[in-house]
């Protein structure tokens, strides 16, 4: 099995987010349709992948991972711009605009059910 760590950020590039997962395509459409709202790459809107590893083994992967985490900004910017040097979206064209608006309807959708059973249980 394929492992990535991955960094995504927001449109003006203030915030990182580093992240480990088996398949970085779907994650990278949770983390872009704000499937948690308390997470953090909801809340600071990291909605562009602009780099990854990839790794065959989850624990290296994980080492990685913290091991970005440790790092100042200033050795992520480095290593961002060693693979993506205009900074783009890596995942671009991965997803149509469609399945947005779709998963937006279902993430509202689901949101209504949380509030009604919440309000059920008053």
């Amino acid at each position: 099995m394929t492992y990535f760590v991955y960094l995504m950020t927001n449109l003006n590039h203030s915030v990182f987010y580093t992240g480990v997962t088996s398949n970085l395509e779907d994650r990278v459409f949770q983390h872009k349709t704000g499937l948690d709202k308390r997470s953090f790459t909801f809340r600071y809107n990291c909605v562009r992948l602009i780099y990854y590893e990839e790794f065959e083994n989850v624990v290296t992967a994980i080492d990685r991972e913290k091991q970005l985490k440790r790092y100042k900004r200033s050795f992520k910017i480095n290593l961002i711009a060693s693979m993506n040097p205009d900074w783009k979206d890596l995942s671009e064209n991965w997803f149509k605009p469609e399945e947005f608006e779709l998963s937006r309807k279902l993430n509202k959708e689901e949101e209504r059910r949380k509030n009604a059973l919440r309000d059920s249980k008053k």
